[in-house]
Order: C-alpha cells, then structure tokens, then sequence
C-alpha cells in the first residue's frame, strides 16, 4: 500500500521491543511552560541528543466565554557535526491540540493514529523520500 491508499488501525495497541533503554535527566534550561532533557551519557556536549517538552493549558475566550483547545507538544533532537564543523539538529517534533470537551479515550486514540502514521509501513515512502502517492 502507499500514502493515498493507506490503512491505519483504529482502537490499536502500540508498543516498542527490543532495542535498549535511552535515559534522559532535565538539563536545567529554563522553558516557558516546558522541560528540556538530555540523554547524559552523550558526553561530547555539541552532539548531546535532547527532547523539549511544551504545554499550553486551554484558556477561556473571554468574548465569547468559551474554551480554546489546549497545546502539547514534544520535540527531540539529535545533534551532528557535519565535516565542515558546522552543527545541525536532526529534529522530529509532535504536537496535539485538543479541547477540554474531548475524552481522554479520544485523545489516547488520537495518540494511537499519531503513532501510526510516524511507523506504519504505508508512509514508509513518504518518510524515505517525500513520496505522495
């Protein structure tokens, strides 16, 4: 299958084997309304892979009395040292807006379907290549 033709799976179970566990400690950088991490046992410091976590609470409109949706969002970033000294940051970000009325169950299954569409074989082609067919 491909992108336009793609099949994800409502009400799925997402889960991670194998591999091996990549510990994060806060590194202390002051985030208006987040957390940055690092990965400390990257000891060079220019490479050190790190994650920056957001949060924006939903806020009452107060011309119309109503809630705004809330903003979470994650990014994680790893630092390379191109030849000509130059760093750059491979960066992935993920971020979900939701309003307050919205379940917990909806926004976990909202959570589920992001997870897919970052993994599923169907996008392989989009991720590799920009591929949108």
């Amino acid at each position: 299958m491909a992108l336009k033709t793609m099949s994800l799976v409502a009400s799925g179970t997402i889960s991670v084997t194998g591999g091996s566990a990549q510990v994060f400690t806060d590194n202390g950088v002051t985030i208006p309304n987040g957390v940055q991490v690092v990965v400390p046992a990257d000891t060079d410091y220019q490479t050190r892979r790190h994650a920056t976590f957001k949060y924006r609470p939903p806020s009452v409109d107060p011309k119309t009395n109503v809630y705004g949706k809330d903003k979470k969002s994650v990014s994680y970033a790893v630092p390379v040292v191109l030849p000509t000294g130059q760093v750059v940051f491979n960066t992935i970000r993920i971020e979900r807006e939701v309003h307050p009325s919205y379940t917990a169950a909806s926004c976990t299954e909202l959570n589920k379907i992001g997870a897919q569409l970052l993994v599923d074989t169907d996008l392989d082609g989009f991720w590799a290549t920009g591929s949108l067919s």
